[in-house]
């Protein structure tokens, strides 16, 4: 019989096959679980006895010992109830294996009537028995869906009677079948329509959503940055296939998917409190639960109030933000997760929020000012490849009466799609996920856009990332407008982009 189990010492969403051995010697009746098992696997003793004589089944008599192989990796969870109570009674004789259940996943916590009860991962356990090459699950009827979406052939149970029976009949239960609903998704997408002036940081947001570019959004309270980062996911496209299932597993791995969902199709949008600490924003904990960083997988971390979160929270972010993997070393073992995702951080001038205005401008000592920005790293604010300033918006702008109406999410998107398929024919990635080589291959410039960024570079100290970074979003900006190759106007462009948001000082150009 074989179980899979979820565990740290796997690397990524995935998890270990587990083969349940059970020997019946002569004797008393005693059951003894060997195979570095946790409590709730050892507490499993009392539960299979119950179940099996509650199903009209005997238990064995003499002592039954399970073997979880291989001996020198922990289990834990209940979801081996089922796979154990099944391999007593194959030992014992009483359940004729069928020769197509050497291909199943078998999961499933045990009531002691004999219920087999939901659990939760699931979807991320069946989809690891697929990449180890199984072909079907029985699994708890409530979870059939889950494992039917990870491409496995669900064969649901209820009781442990009934799965005895599925098991050693010829043939495998049949699969479900019906509607797939989504998972937590909203009815409607916040529209950029609704977003009054800010020009600039509409096409800022519209260039992140082309390129896949890092976001940082400065200005005073009410000046529509929050609202901004909402609408980034609507300008991305539908999740793919295969990104909707690899999401909706990491979402599954987190205990994040609601019962009878189906894939998520949206991109995730996650916005965690400033108050966040490292393992919050990376995973952790004892089985390396996803964290924020993670969960935002394909889609969009909103850090609000930037320099509002701990420090060791924003440093811990910098190489998981290079690398778009978050790689964690447990006493347990390592995990792996992908962490491909747009970061939009928000943040005031200052820490009053009014640093810049001429109406009741900001009274901070300059001391204050210094620190409240000294908060963000070099470094850190070195991954954001747009940084814009954005301005309280007249009043005219709010009540739209300044000029033609703004354009909405459907209207970007479509220049979005645009460029992002123009990158994907050239490159095969995001601009924003090309490599050095890569760079100087697809963002070559003509003389005026080399003396251009020759310039900055050697006025503002630009480091060599920056000027890979100036290149990305100068050829996606190529993109949005149909271009071949970059121009000059699109160098300027990207270079004010690269202006310190959070001094105010931008490249002369």
């Amino acid at each position: 019989m074989i179980a899979l189990v979820w565990s740290a010492v796997a690397r990524g969403a995935r998890g270990f096959l587990v083969r349940v051995e059970a020997d019946v010697s002569g004797g008393l009746p005693r059951m003894s679980v060997v195979g570095l098992a946790a409590g709730a696997v050892r507490e499993a003793k009392e539960r299979i006895v119950a179940a099996v004589r509650n199903s009209g089944r005997a238990f064995p008599d003499g002592r039954v010992t399970v073997n979880l192989a291989p001996a020198e990796l922990p289990k834990d969870g209940s979801q081996l109830d089922l796979p154990m109570a099944l391999g007593v009674l194959a030992s014992s004789g009483q359940l004729p294996a069928a020769a197509w259940s050497s291909a199943c996943l078998v999961l499933g916590e045990l009531g002691l009537d004999g219920s087999v009860l939901p659990g939760a991962g699931v979807l991320v356990l069946a989809g690891a028995a697929r990449s180890h090459g199984l072909r079907y699950a029985v699994v708890p009827a409530a979870n059939a869906e889950e494992a039917e979406l990870a491409g496995l052939v669900p064969i649901p149970v209820r009781t442990l009677a009934e799965a005895a029976v599925l098991l050693s009949g010829p043939e495998p239960g049949a699969c479900l079948s019906g509607p797939r609903g989504e998972a937590c998704s909203p009815e409607g997408e916040p529209d950029l329509a609704d977003v009054r002036g800010q020009l600039l940081a509409r096409r800022a947001l519209e260039v992140a959503a082309a390129g896949g570019h890092n976001l940082l959004l400065v200005g005073p309270p009410g000046t529509g940055k929050s609202m901004l980062a909402a609408r980034l996911p609507g300008l991305m496209p539908r999740l793919e296939p295969e990104e909707s299932l690899e999401v909706t597993t990491l979402h599954a791995a987190a205990g994040l998917l609601r019962r009878g969902a189906g894939l998520m199709t949206r991109r995730p949008f996650r916005a965690p409190h400033s108050s966040a600490k490292p393992a919050a924003l990376l995973g952790g904990g004892p089985n390396a639960r996803p964290g924020e960083l993670v969960l935002a997988h394909r889609g969009v971390l909103f850090l609000d109030e930037l320099p509002e979160f701990p420090r060791d929270s924003l440093e811990s972010l910098r190489q998981p933000l290079e690398d778009r993997v978050v790689r964690l070393a447990r006493a347990k073992g390592f995990a792996e997760f992908p962490a491909d995702c747009a970061v939009v951080g928000a943040m005031n001038p200052c820490q009053c929020g009014r640093a810049g205005l001429l109406k009741n401008p900001c009274r901070c000592p300059e001391s204050a000012v210094t620190r409240y920005r000294a908060r963000l790293s070099g470094p850190l604010l070195d991954r954001f490849d747009l940084r814009v300033e954005l301005a309280p918006i007249p009043f005219s702008d709010w009540l739209g009466r300044a000029g033609a109406a703004a354009e909405s999410s459907s209207a970007v998107r479509e220049r979005v799609l645009a460029a992002r398929s123009a990158a994907g024919r050239r490159a095969g990635v995001l601009n924003s996920r090309l490599g050095p080589a890569e760079v100087r291959r697809h963002c070559g410039l003509d003389r005026a856009g080399w003396n251009l960024i020759a310039s900055v570079v050697e006025r503002e100290q630009l480091s060599a990332r920056g000027i890979d970074r100036v290149l990305r979003v100068a050829r996606t900006l190529a993109d949005l407008e149909g271009a071949r190759d970059i121009a000059r106007a699109h160098v300027g462009e990207a270079l004010q982009y690269r202006g310190d948001g959070t001094s105010g000082r931008k490249p002369a150009i």
